[in-house]
């Protein structure tokens, strides 16, 4: 286990605006005084920002207390703890005021018509002890003390203004009026990972930090007790973070010690409340009344500062002190108020809510209450209806239904984004053959009605749902074996449910880079054909062709057969539109995108993902999210709206974090680090790299994102053998290993880097992009194919400029402008290079105004620096030295002056080395230096 630092943390996390406040309070005058409450829930901080008061009050008296509940029924226990240690001043009051206070705080009470007269005196009292030094009046947890001290307190820091006394007063409940307030709020992502930082020896990674802070509801003390339980395990990522506080923590220790010092009425409506978890008043008001009982009895509990009572709601400041309600209630109880609950939720919209409460109070197996859970639960889905189905499978008899249930279950919490659930629930359902008892309900994506009277096996659809998780969060090996084995199991009965198995191995072998073995994928999808008699066949639903089509289109596209191929991912995008109801779902959206893409039809693709981005929300299912933003960040890519396709990525990471879909995330992180690199926007590459780590699997989707990024870099920066040879890495297309469609979309990039290092290892991954680009009509991939032809032409040849030309009237005008650009600028350094600089400039001027448009300043500095090359100056004057160089020296020297060698200068302007030497003597000569640190020193 991961202990957390013994030493005490002083830096408070969160609560700048009220550190501020205090420290106003204390370096006001000397002779005025203030006051200002902090209030908050258990565990936001206020105690510690009353020790942070105490350790900035050195040049004040102080006088310190806490509220006591135990003293709440004594009139003025509090105000005589805090002015014990100054009573012996009182005898400098007037003799009226000294014997009033004394007999107050010697338990003789002040009647009513006394109060205003026992406060004048306390303030006289304190302006007494301040009359050497300035005071600060502190009590923490006012309100949970005796009510008369609170109000005393109150009213002296109202009546502060010329003394010079500072008070300072805290409470959970609302603060009392006319003086200045602070809500302690829960903290951001931001403060909660600083604060773990603070407590922990190594601070957690990032998915587990997020996961703490929302797990804690942003309380610190919430995040303090959960630091206290993580593992190291745990705190690198390797196994699942706790979900919720610990309940013996010093946040549920506080509200138990509240809750136990409330009447038994209260703390007997308070457990209602705590097991309604639907919050509405009407519910509780009507329970109350079954059994004799009033709302009002809450009204403690809502002082303590358990409870919020509002008028359309009734909800528990933490998960912890609903918990803690829950679990300090005897199990009878707890059966008795579930029972009064069920009796009064009458109404065809709480039959779930009413079925959860009996089951609850259920001590036994009852088929018929777990048939009713059942059937409740597909009305409503979502997280409660994984709670009900799997509460279901706890009072049934029959084993195949238990499975069928917590199957069931298991697929509501994956939805849900509840994957740890999920994959707990799955693990209690027998991996052999459970013979099936019957029909039943289906759950989420369970793929429609079956024929006959025989339910698919729940072993199945375990190991369907099972590869899908571990394709998502796990390991890609045992992805694969889960996916094939349910695509055996469910092909005699269930032929949609085992074809979504075969596309899900399909995503497996793509995503690990074993794109080879296809083959066996298609032996096997020819099996289920023969046990179907065909895989697809007329009359089938449209979700089953598109399937069937699809797994057709991709195995014909990753062996080449790219004139089958595209016939039939095309036949997947049109099916799309006969989807209807719940047909279509988010994942044949994304199988329809993904096709899209393939094809090259970007629009198209970005509709779709966009339409399964939002049918994912609105059926509130998280967990297929991130794949829909990974495909449309991928459509906006192609369509050259770079910001757009971060915005997705950004959204798809988060998402896919909060719901542990760790291989997700990778993909995410490895396309926001492409984006950037592209946009040469190194620090948010390397950061975005760093977050990646050393973790994906070589050939493995993530890490060949990872390389195209720091290829792009190395390109920029005029490593560009290092960027060839990183490049052509990437797959193998003659064996089908690697990340075959990562380096399709990488070509562009690999063959500019071979040309400048003159290798010859983009000739297959052109030839491939050739056939790809020709077999579809997608003008933007064909210009790219034009331009990479262009630079693997002779140098300054008419070939060289003919596919220039082709590929800037093949660029679409209105999407892709950045690829346009770097076109424009390619073509424009070409020409310069062979000594046309009046023709260049055109299109580097081009090239210019649009990476200005588009804010890509590095490439736009790129266009800069050659339209200088070519004899023209942008931009604002130069400074004086660097006005004695022409356009292509002054682009020499800055090169030089950031350490590049000649060799190195000469590779990435194009010239030969004896010439970059040449100009190296005349830019020594006009500036004046010697040596190449002087020449960095002349340099603005």
């Amino acid at each position: 286990m991961v202990t957390a630092s013994p030493m005490q943390i002083t830096v408070l996390r969160g609560r700048d605006e009220e550190r501020r406040a205090i420290r106003r309070l204390l370096a006001g005058p000397t002779d005025a005084g203030a006051a200002l409450v902090l209030h908050g829930e258990p565990g936001s901080g206020r105690s510690a920002l009353v020790g942070y008061a105490h350790r900035h009050a050195r040049k004040f008296a102080l006088l310190a207390s806490t509220g006591l509940a135990d003293e709440a029924s004594l009139p003025y226990a509090g105000l005589q703890r805090l002015l014990d240690p100054v009573l012996d001043c009182a005898g400098e009051l007037p003799a009226f005021d000294s014997r009033l206070l004394r007999r107050a705080l010697a338990g003789s009470g002040c009647p009513p018509e006394r109060q205003l007269a026992l406060g004048l005196a306390v303030l006289r009292l304190l302006a007494v002890v301040a009359r050497s030094r300035p005071l600060l009046c502190t009590m923490d947890d006012v309100d949970l003390g005796d009510r008369p001290t609170a109000e005393v307190l109150a009213f002296a820091a109202r009546r502060l203004r010329r003394l010079p006394i500072a008070v300072v007063l805290t409470a959970t409940s609302a603060p009392p009026g006319g003086l200045p307030s602070y809500r302690l709020g829960p903290l951001d992502e931001s403060d909660g990972a600083a604060l773990l930082a603070d407590r922990l020896p190594e601070p957690p990674v990032g998915p587990v930090t997020e996961a703490l802070v929302a797990a804690a509801g942003g309380n610190p003390q919430a995040l303090v007790d959960l630091a206290g339980t993580l593992t190291a395990a745990q705190c690198r990522g390797d196994e699942p973070p706790p979900t919720t506080p610990p309940a013996d923590g010093a946040l549920g220790r506080a509200y138990r010690s509240r809750l136990d010092r409330l009447p038994d009425d209260t703390r007997g409506m308070l457990l209602l409340a705590a097991l309604d978890e639907d919050g509405a008043p009407e519910t509780l008001v009507r329970a109350a009344r079954a059994g004799g009982d009033s709302i009002a009895d809450l009204t403690p509990a809502e002082r303590a500062g358990l409870v919020r009572v509002e008028a359309h709601r009734i909800t528990f400041p933490h998960p912890v002190a609903r918990s803690a309600v829950v679990t300090a209630a005897p199990i009878a109880e707890r059966r008795a108020a579930h029972v009064r609950l069920a009796g009064v939720l009458d109404d065809p919209a709480q039959r779930l809510a009413r079925a959860l409460h009996l089951a609850a109070a259920a001590a036994g197996p009852d088929p018929a209450l777990a048939g009713e859970l059942e059937a409740a639960a597909v009305t409503v889905g979502g997280a409660r209806a994984s709670v009900a189905l799997e509460r279901a499978a706890e009072l049934g008899d029959d084993p195949a239904r238990v499975a069928e249930r917590r199957v069931d279950a298991a697929r509501y919490a994956w939805a849900a984004g509840e994957t740890r659930r999920a994959q707990l629930l799955l693990s209690r359902v027998p991996t052999g053959p459970v013979a099936p008892s019957g029909t039943g309900p289906a759950g989420p994506g369970r793929g429609g009605a079956v024929p006959g009277p025989a339910a698919p096996p729940a072993g199945g659809r375990a190991d369907l749902l099972r590869g899908e998780v571990e394709l998502r969060c796990g390991r890609t090996p045992a992805a694969l074996r889960a996916l094939l084995a349910a695509a055996d199991v469910l092909a005699g009965t269930d032929r949609p449910a085992a074809l979504s198995a075969l596309a899900r191995a399909g995503e497996a072998l793509c995503f690990s880079g074993a794109q080879y073995r296809y083959a066996d994928l298609a032996r096997r999808a020819r099996v289920l054909a023969r046990r179907a008699r065909v895989l697809t066949r007329p009359g089938d639903p449209p979700e089953v062709e598109l399937t069937g089509t699809y797994l057709a289109g991709v195995s014909a596209t990753l062996r080449g057969d790219l004139e089958q191929a595209g016939p039939a991912l095309r036949r997947v995008v049109v099916l799309t539109g006969q989807l209807t109801g719940a047909a279509l779902t988010p994942a044949l959206l994304c199988w329809a995108a993904s096709a899209g893409l393939l094809v090259a039809v970007d629009g198209a693709a970005h509709r779709l993902a966009e339409r399964a981005v939002e049918l994912a929300r609105e059926r509130k299912e998280l967990s297929a999210l991130p794949r829909a933003l990974e495909l449309r960040a991928i459509a906006e890519y192609w369509l050259g709206r770079h910001a757009a396709a971060a915005d997705s990525s950004r959204e798809g990471l988060r998402i896919a974090r909060a719901t542990g879909q760790a291989n997700v995330a990778a993909v995410h992180l490895g396309m926001l680090a492409v984006l950037a690199a592209v946009r040469a926007d190194r620090d948010v590459c390397l950061r975005r790299l760093s977050e990646i780590g050393d973790g994906p699997a070589p050939y493995s989707r993530p890490w060949a994102l990872a390389q195209w990024a720091v290829a792009v870099l190395d390109l920029t920066d005029g490593r560009h053998a290092a960027a060839a040879a990183r490049l052509a890495a990437l797959a193998r297309p003659g064996t089908g290993r690697g990340q075959v469609l990562v380096q399709v979309m990488a070509t562009p990039h690999l063959v500019e880097a071979a040309q400048l290092s003159h290798r010859p290892v983009a000739v297959a991954a052109l030839a491939l992009f050739d056939r790809w680009a020709s077999s579809t009509a997608s003008p933007s991939r064909r210009a790219l194919s034009a331009r990479c032809h262009a630079l693997l032409a002779p140098r300054g040849s008419d070939e060289a400029e003919e596919r220039f030309r082709t590929a800037l009237r093949l660029h679409p005008v209105d999407t892709g402008v950045f690829e346009r650009a770097r076109t424009a600028l390619l073509f424009g350094r070409e020409l310069r290079r062979a000594r046309r600089p009046r023709d260049a400039r055109t299109h580097l001027h081009d090239a210019w105004e649009t990476f200005t448009l588009l804010a890509a300043g590095a490439w736009a500095d790129q266009a800069t620096a050659e339209l200088r090359a070519a004899g023209e100056s942008v931009g604002a004057p130069d400074p004086a030295a660097a006005r004695l160089l022409t356009g292509q020296q002054l682009r020499i020297a800055q090169l030089v002056a950031e350490g590049a060698t000649n060799r190195e200068v000469a590779a990435r302007m194009f010239l030969s080395t004896r010439t970059v030497d040449h100009h190296l003597r005349n830019i020594f000569h006009r500036l004046g230096v010697r040596s190449r640190t002087e020449l960095a020193r002349a340099l603005p």
